[in-house]
């Protein structure tokens, strides 16, 4: 068997090392690309850097609700006849304005975390200073005695570092609990209360016997929770991104099959002789299988080395898109763990395999005689076209049943079975296709561009099977590419009209402290009240977002004056509801909108009634109407400005949004308001600027996914280099008799870059058809299910048709060292060796 192996298999790919480095290195590229968005993926997703799960030490239980909770609470709780260890917290983030870097700022009991006190042991800290006293992570680099300024909302704040905090190697900031009440303006609202219980009863008892001593409107969970609720939230985006890191491995199975096809064909003498000679049928399965198996592990091997590299610009960018969209995070270390090595070596062996496993079989299963015959199997493809075009409509017809169904544990599992049942029916298809087009326009391309271009046609309509594969293996890689760029350019322009909406005010502020989907900095309550006195003014919007948890996952409450929303606003419902009466019955008591995504995610409909837990009280807000967001995945709850202050006090806003009077230039009113918010860090955007900038962030957040497309590209355009070749190596028997007939170098060159065109065409036309078909899948189906945003669909023609022109050129390019290669044959010494 060994013997066997070396001989039918090792020797000849050691004699043909480019055809063979080629796909090794398709494969590496698939494996690297799966490996790297593993790797990304757990470093963004594996750290984050929120306040809540800083500084945490080894509490049970957390007393959370959105506004606060009651300082009294932790109060009550200390005065239990029970040994409990009761760190109440206020938690914000600040920003070190020399480096941009936004850290969680936290307000912990100084007095209960002096030396002496349990907590002080988790904590680090070793002293009690005075109002200005900072305690830093060992990330800031910073010793005791020195100074350091942090931008809190929107003012920046000297501190006097009293310590570092021992066991906290990250940038979290701490100070005493009083401090951080005057500099956030809490009021004596917890942001929530740690709870360490002791060891005498289970968590259970002592989690019923907490409720009972807290009030109603308070939420209890254990240590953790909202970790936890973030990494549901992050599944679905993880979930999509390995799904597109799978398409490299998809086309690099496609050339794998390929490749070992080739080796069939090309031995398919061998096989009949050692067939003849006594070898079994496992024997010859053994072989083709072990020579994908070789593929399989020397491309894991590549792989994993370039994935590891490919992983520190991966992370970048998962991270940005993790920030922007998500929680706020600091990507930790990427790992190159044991288990992602040998996840790495099992999909790539395991793929390569399963791809090799039908033209293995056919290899064993096939009659010596036979195998003697050249050209058998590409004569049954030609024969059976028809056959699979049949079962290329029946898989269509259950990829459309498949994307009707509803997902599954959130996850549109049905939606990515529909794309995979689609890319198989184009495969079958594909036969058909080149058969079709081929002998139709065999006469034409003649007359236009010579015999060469005649003869190329007919040379892929002769290697049928072959012709398919690669055909296929390049129209995937194009189909995803076009599939994910008109989902994005549908996103894009979506988003650009709904901002056009939503964004009626001449200028916008926040906090300069840099904002995210769970950062809402507030500014002074002072500021939008002295614009509002501004004679330039018209109208100020002040809008307050809090973050909160719903049924165990992320969202957002917020308030926003609906008089003015409703005056100047032209925000769109779902079902084409009235705005202004709904904005009119807003502000008559307890009623709510929420957005599309928040909708989709908890099951909401108009009428339905949402209870929450806001400051220690319980409230219940009917849904007046739901409408389209695309600002945050988390999701919206908002009520009217005056509803939220009878629950939420506090009057600071998150954003403002100001009107001008008719006839004040943005210029001039830009400088009244700067000069209302003098001594206060705030920024002033244009609406054209803020457009721009969220333009610019969304851009940023789909980078990923455009260079995840890029590789699937190249790993396609890469075998189509390689099976060319290889094409010129089965071929040489017939290019030479056609040089040894009078072909000149430069018409064997022509025939096989025509090829390469051709090939580059079928797999343009195919890759269209199949992309515009998982575009609707992807913008319909499993967007809508994964993060529950209605797109419009729309064509981003200019990027679409530069796309399929690059990829044509570099499928010309991918011809030019064959056609190299045919240029050199020798006709006399190819006809000697026949």
């Amino acid at each position: 068997m060994g013997r066997l192996f070396f001989r039918l298999i090792l020797r000849p790919l050691l004699r043909d090392p480019v055809r063979a480095a080629l796909t090794t290195l398709a494969i590496a590229l698939g494996v690297a690309v799966v490996l790297a968005i593993e790797m990304a993926g757990d470093a963004a997703a594996g750290s984050f850097r929120s306040s809540v799960e800083s500084l945490t030490g080894d509490a049970d239980f957390e007393i959370s609700a959105p506004g606060g909770v009651p300082g009294e609470v932790a109060a009550s709780l200390l005065r239990l006849p029970e040994p409990l260890e009761v760190r109440p917290r206020m938690e914000s983030f600040a920003e070190v304005p020399e480096s941009g870097r936004v850290v969680p700022f936290l307000g912990v009991d100084m007095v209960a975390s002096a030396p002496g006190s349990s907590p002080s042991g988790s904590l680090g800290l070793t002293s009690l200073e005075d109002g200005d006293a900072i305690w830093l992570g060992r990330a800031f680099h910073r010793r005791k005695g020195e100074r350091i300024s942090l931008l809190v909302d929107d003012r920046v704040v000297g501190f006097t570092v009293a310590g570092v905090l021992s066991e906290q190697r990250g940038e979290a900031a701490v100070v005493d609990l009083s401090t951080a009440d005057r500099l956030l303006g809490r009021h004596g609202l917890l942001d929530r209360i740690l709870v360490r219980v002791p060891r005498t009863r289970s968590l259970n008892a002592w989690e019923a016997f907490l409720r009972r001593a807290i009030p109603s409107g308070l939420t209890l969970e254990p240590q953790g929770a909202r970790t936890r609720e973030n990494r549901r939230m992050l599944e679905a985006f993880r979930w999509n991104l390995r799904v597109l890191s799978y398409i490299a491995l998809v086309v690099g199975a496609f050339l794998i099959y390929n490749t070992i096809s080739v080796s069939v064909v090309r031995r398919r003498a061998e096989i009949g002789i050692v067939r003849a000679v006594g070898a079994g049928r496992a024997a010859v399965l053994g072989a083709f299988l072990g020579e994908a198996a070789v593929f399989g592990l020397c491309g894991s091997l590549l792989g994993t080395a370039l994935g590891r590299l490919m992983a520190q610009g991966a992370v970048r960018l998962v991270g940005a898109t993790v920030q922007s969209l998500y929680v706020s995070s600091t990507p930790a270390p990427v790992m190159l763990s044991a288990n992602v090595l040998v996840f790495g070596l099992a999909v790539g062996i395991a793929i390569s395999i399963a791809a090799a496993w039908l033209p293995a079989w056919e290899a064993a299963h096939v009659a010596p005689v036979e195998a003697m015959a050249r050209g058998r199997v590409d004569y049954q493809a030609r024969v059976h076209w028809l056959r699979n075009l049949l079962w290329a409509g029946a898989l269509g017809v259950a990829a459309y049943l498949a994307c009707l169904m509803p997902p599954v544990a959130g996850k549109p599992f049905f939606g990515y079975l529909g794309a995979l049942l689609l890319i198989g029916a184009m495969a079958l298809a594909i036969p058909a296709m080149v058969t079709l087009l081929t002998a139709r326009s065999g006469r034409w391309m003649a007359r236009i561009a010579g015999p060469e271009a005649m003869l190329a046609g007919r040379g892929l309509l002769s290697s049928l099977r072959r012709t398919s594969v690669l055909t296929a293996a390049l129209a995937t890689a194009i189909a995803m590419v076009i599939a994910v760029g008109i989902m994005v350019g549908s996103f894009r322009q979506t988003v650009a009209l709904w901002m056009e909406n939503q964004l009626q005010a001449d200028l916008y502020l926040r906090p300069a402290l840099t904002a995210a989907a769970d950062r809402h900095p507030t500014l002074s309550a002072a500021i939008p009240d002295r614009i509002a006195a501004l004679p330039e003014v018209e109208a100020v919007d002040r809008f307050r977002a809090y973050p909160i948890s719903y049924q165990g996952l992320p969202a957002t409450f917020a308030g926003g004056d609906t008089t003015i929303s409703s005056r100047f606003g032209k925000v769109q419902f779902l079902g084409a509801a009235d705005r202004k009466a709904i904005y009119a019955r807003m502000r008559q008591g307890d009623f709510a909108v929420v957005s599309e995504p928040f909708a989709n995610k908890h099951h909401v409909r108009a009428g339905d009634a949402l209870s929450l837990s806001l400051a220690g009280r319980t409230a219940r807000f009917e849904v007046l109407g739901i409408y389209y967001d695309y600002s945050s995945e988390r999701g919206f709850i908002v009520v009217d400005r005056q509803t939220m202050l009878r629950y939420l006090p506090d009057p600071a806003p998150s954003n403002v949004a100001v009107y001008l009077k008719p006839g004040v230039s943005l210029d001039r009113g830009r400088a009244a308001v700067e000069r209302a918010c003098a001594g206060r860090q705030v920024m002033v955007f244009s609406n054209r600027t803020l457009r721009e900038d969220a333009i610019r962030i969304f851009d940023r957040t789909f980078a990923i996914t455009y260079a995840l497309e890029g590789v699937a590209i190249v790993v396609a355009v890469m075998g189509i280099a390689g099976a060319l070749l290889a094409l010129v190596i089965d071929r040489r028997r017939e290019l030479g008799l056609l040089r040894f007939l009078g072909a000149s170098g430069t018409q064997a060159r022509r025939l096989i870059l025509f090829e390469a065109g051709l090939l580059g065409l079928f797999a343009n036309l195919a890759g269209l058809c199949l992309g515009v078909a998982l575009s609707l899948i992807l913008i319909y189906v499993i967007n809508r299910q994964s993060f529950g945003w209605t797109i419009q669909f729309h064509w981003p023609a200019a990027l679409l048709s530069g796309g399929l022109a690059l990829i044509f050129a570099a499928t010309l390019l991918a011809g030019l060292y064959p056609a190299r290669i045919a240029m050199r044959l020798n006709p006399i010494e190819v006809i000697h060796e026949e």
